[in-house]
This record gives structure tokens, sequence and C-alpha cells, in this order.
């Protein structure tokens, strides 16, 4: 029997991607980014035995470019910063409990060079050194490397990859309009209000002129927000329902996919059926024409075998000039029976 590949040789794994994401979901319901945090969470979860259990090198290899490319996925875009973060840890931890020798490297293409760099820039800002850390030992380690696809190319893949899904609560959405609907913001944005208004009212020849701001201020903000919020819940959730209905086939789908299992069922019987009808003299002319030769063993003229290259069938002319041409031969033979005769005589 021939040999199976592993599951794991494609891109992904599919156990590895829930294990990953279960440890990401514990690492951010933990409102935590540092990595004190998260090696916690990997030694409780003991994360370091996926390696173990593999024969031969290059199953390894193949296993631990899935873990890199696994980990590469939460580290870039459309996830939120909590996640990238511990995609970076993942990617550290991969490539230093990796079993393979030499070790596989962490592949990023020059695509993402500008998304690593945001992150970078985002996490000296905040002051989130540890992460800074991380990142400049992978570096120094060159376990870092920049190519032109983020996999190798094989060329004997199926067409069609099969399609990973993203985790809905990991996706990075605008955080900035929750912020302002906080109480304090609000609360300040009323009080600087209030301080216009009455510096306002102090200058006379500025009261009925200037008017930069509304009455109901705060309040309009706050239910702009609002409106926000529920229309950009209620898009989040129509799309994921679109996504999951995408992935069920239809009713028209189904059927035209019946339809046209039937077609080639019945076109298949058909074309046996005709191929039984056909009768031996059918067949015999066949075998005939394919061999040049005509039924009574003879090679064909040369205006049959040009009639058959030219794609005309005339085996009854054939038949007709095989005839004449014995009946020929036959009153020549009588002829010379005759004259022998008449010598003798």
């Amino acid at each position: 029997m021939p040999r199976i590949p592993p599951t794991y040789a494609d891109t992904f794994y599919e156990p590895l991607t829930e294990d990953v994401e279960a440890l990401l979901c514990r690492f951010q319901n933990a409102d935590s980014i540092r990595v004190e945090c998260f090696t916690a969470l990997w030694r409780e979860a003991r994360f370091q035995d996926v390696f173990l259990g593999i024969p031969s090198m290059s199953e390894m290899k193949k296993f631990c470019r899935v873990t890199m490319a696994t980990a590469v996925k939460y580290f870039l875009p459309p996830y939120c910063y909590q996640i990238r973060v511990g995609g970076l840890y993942f990617m550290y931890a991969f490539y230093n409990t990796q079993l393979a020798v030499p070790p596989v490297r962490i592949r990023l293409t020059l695509q993402n060079w500008d998304n690593v760099q945001d992150f970078l820039r985002d996490s000296v800002l905040n002051g989130h050194l540890d992460v800074i850390y991380v990142y400049r030992k992978l570096v120094s380690a060159r376990a870092l490397e920049y190519t032109a696809m983020p996999h190798f190319l094989v060329f004997h893949r199926a067409k069609k990859a099969k399609g990973q899904k993203v985790c809905a609560g990991m996706l990075a959405r605008a955080t900035a309009v929750k912020e302002l609907l906080s109480e304090d913001y609000l609360e300040e944005v009323a009080n600087v209000q209030n301080h216009y208004y009455e510096m306002k009212n102090e200058l006379i020849e500025v009261r009925l002129q200037a008017n930069m701001t509304h009455a109901d201020f705060d309040c309009r903000l706050k239910d702009s927000l609002n409106e926000f919020l529920t229309w950009q819940q209620k898009t989040f959730n129509q799309a994921n329902i679109t996504n999951e209905n995408e992935d069920k086939p239809t009713v028209e789908e189904d059927c035209r996919s019946r339809a046209a299992m039937l077609a080639s069922i019945k076109k298949r019987s058909y074309g046996q059926g005709t191929s039984k009808s056909r009768g031996p003299c059918q067949e015999v002319a066949a075998e005939s024409s394919s061999s040049g030769r005509n039924k009574n063993g003879r090679p064909l003229s040369l205006r049959a075998r040009t009639w058959n290259t030219l794609g005309k069938n005339n085996e009854k002319s054939d038949m007709q000039l095989g005839h004449l041409s014995g009946h020929d031969q036959k009153q020549v033979s009588l002829q010379q029976k005759k004259r022998l005769q008449c010598y003798k005589q």
C-alpha cells in the first residue's frame, strides 16, 4: 500500500491550531501582555511536549514549519495587539523548544515588514519593553528570515487549499470608540463645555457673535457613539453568519451536482449500449479499415486507401472492384486454355 502523507504536511494543523487558540484565549482573559503570564500558562499546559513522538527528522522539520507558520499567523494583523503579543511569544517558545536539527527558522514575507515595524513602534511608545526584548532575542538568534513567500513552494499540492477559520474573539476592533464612552471622559467634556460658556458670558462683545459648540454636546456624543457600536456589532455578527453559510452548500448547488452526476451516468450507459449494439459486420468493417485490408483479406486498392484517408467509406465499391478483378482473371484463364487446345489440334 502507498504511504499516506501525514496530516500536518499542509501549512496548518487543526489540532495544533485549536490548542494555540485555547492558550491565547486564556492569555487574553488574563488581561496582561507580560511574558511572565504567558510562560506560566505555557508551563501549565505543558506545551513543550507538542514536539514529542515524531520519530523521523524529516517529519519533525515539517511539523516545526507548521508550528512556526501557526505562530506567525497570530503575530500579524488583523488580530488585536494582545493576541499579536501572544503570537510573538509563541514564535519565541516554539523556536527554542523545537527538536529539529538544525532549527527551523521563522518565515516572514517582505510585505509583513511594515506591519512588524508598526507593532514594534507601538510597543516602544506604550513602554512594553518585554515585548521588544523577546523580539530582539529572536533577531539576535537569527530565527527570523524575510522571504518572498510565507511557505515553501510545492508543485504537486492541491489547487484548492483548505481554508482556516478566523477566531472572531481575537480580531482587533475599534477600541477608541469605547474609550470615548467612559464616564470620566464624558464628564471632562461637560466640564470643558461649561467652562467655555462661562468665559463666553463674561465677554460681552463675543457673547452673541461666537458659538463654537452645541449646548448638549456631551449627550449627542454619547448617543452617536452608542448608535455606532450597535451598528458595528450587528454588521460583525452578520459577517460571521454569512461566512458560516458560505461554507455550507446551497440547495441550488446540490441540485446542480446531482443533475451533473445523473447526466454523466446516462452518458456512460448510452455509450456502452451503442458500443454493444454494433453488429459483427460493422466490427469486421472497422477492423478491416484499421488493418488496411478488405473482408476477403486482400489489400485495399489505392482508391480505397485514398478515400479512407479523406474520411470516406466506400466498402461496396471496394467489394465490386474485388469481384471485377477476380472475374477478369477467370476470363483470362479460360482464353488461355482455349488457345492451348487450338495449338494441340
